[in-house]
């Protein structure tokens, strides 16, 4: 089979996530299977325009902002034809394929925008960004879609897409398990972690927030904070720890690397995630397999990913007061918080891209579509 894929990011783009995890790592086994995979994705600074990684294809395009033309040109040119089946990947904005592919063509969406609009993008393009949103998925209501949550179907379903043309596959984490929970070296002090590029929607100040809080409760309690600063809301979160008394008992990492975010995975004793929306929450998931429950807000994608009370905590009121709070009931009561890790790295061990993949090719086969 020859896929053809549309997206505006790939895992080399600085502000891939984990939705470029999922599908590459999707890309990587199709390939190991015999089939062929072309990504059209955005171009960004110094990036090569095209580049095979792993035995699949990626062409860079434009940027983030016109690559959806550049893709629809360079199909018309190139590769009208070409592809078994074209996947339309939903990452804020569609490619719109099925107006101009003639091969079969899906969606891919890992989320949906929504209130993200809100946090990410100015007045008045956020209120324009949040309409138009509603009206281009009244427009694909009629196609087949990957997703990886219930909450995003839920989404879906309430644009007016038919349920039986949604379909879930697995998460996967490709940071490898731990073998033995036995082995793990927490730090001696109990640390929490925030992991991730610092923007508005992940609301990164409310861990700050809450650590200040249930650090008066918790005295010798620590935070690393790993992730991309430089945006304008990062150094407002840099600026903000500064202020603190306790600021020597955060400790600001900038980005790290996958060896460094496996390492503090498995040593610190909570990974927080405090977003506004997600797919799922991929960083919960690679936590659990290193044995760290998270603590969440409730929101979709993270209520989708912890599972309340048996894989982590999940806050009944998203503010820095309940997430305190959180913290203290994770820290303090020692059995319980075992139990949590090691029923969290079992259920992670289920969250895996082989099954992923299976439940993808199902699905993409001739009888699903």
């Amino acid at each position: 089979m020859k896929i053809l894929w549309f997206t505006w990011k790939d895992q080399k783009n600085p502000l891939a996530g984990g939705a470029e995890i999922v599908s590459e790592t999707l890309a990587k086994r199709l390939v190991k299977n015999g089939h062929e995979v072309i990504f059209l994705v955005a171009g960004f600074s110094d990036s090569l325009p095209e580049e095979s990684i792993d035995g699949y294809t990626i062409i860079r395009l434009g940027n983030k902002w016109t690559v959806y033309w550049e893709a629809y040109n360079y199909y018309k040119k190139n590769l009208i034809g070409w592809a078994d089946l074209v996947i339309d990947e939903v990452n804020t904005i569609p490619f719109f394929t099925k107006f101009y592919t003639k091969e079969k063509n899906i969606l891919f969406v890992c989320q949906l925008c929504r209130e993200i609009w809100f946090y990410e993008i100015f007045f008045p393009f956020n209120i324009i960004g949040f309409i138009l949103e509603s009206l281009y998925l009244r427009l694909l209501k009629d196609r087949k879609v990957i997703t990886i949550s219930e909450s995003t179907k839920k989404d879906l379903l309430r644009f007016g897409f038919q349920e039986s043309n949604i379909n879930i596959i697995s998460m996967g984490t490709d940071i490898g398990f731990v073998k033995d929970l036995e082995i793990i070296e927490k730090f001696p002090h109990p640390t929490i972690l925030s992991l991730g590029s610092m923007r508005k929607m992940k609301r990164t100040i409310d861990i700050v927030k809450a650590f200040k809080l249930a650090k008066e409760k918790i005295t010798d309690l620590k935070l690393i904070v790993a992730g991309d600063g430089n945006s304008r809301y990062g150094k407002k979160v840099l600026r903000f720890i500064n202020k603190y008394k306790f600021k020597e008992d955060i400790s600001y990492l900038g980005k790290i690397t996958s060896d460094k975010k496996r390492e503090l995975m498995q040593k610190t004793h909570a990974i927080v995630v405090t977003s506004v929306k997600e797919g799922w929450g991929l960083i919960v998931t690679e936590a659990n397999s290193q044995g760290t429950p998270a603590i969440v807000y409730n929101v979709d994608g993270l209520k989708d990913s912890v599972k309340n009370e048996e894989t982590g905590l999940v806050c009944e009121k998203n503010n820095p007061e309940n997430l305190s709070k959180k913290i203290q009931e994770l820290l303090e009561n020692k059995t319980e918080y075992e139990r949590l890790c090691q029923r969290a790295w079992q259920l992670s061990k289920e969250t895996n891209f082989d099954r992923s993949y299976e439940q993808f090719m199902d699905i993409v086969n001739e009888k699903k579509l």
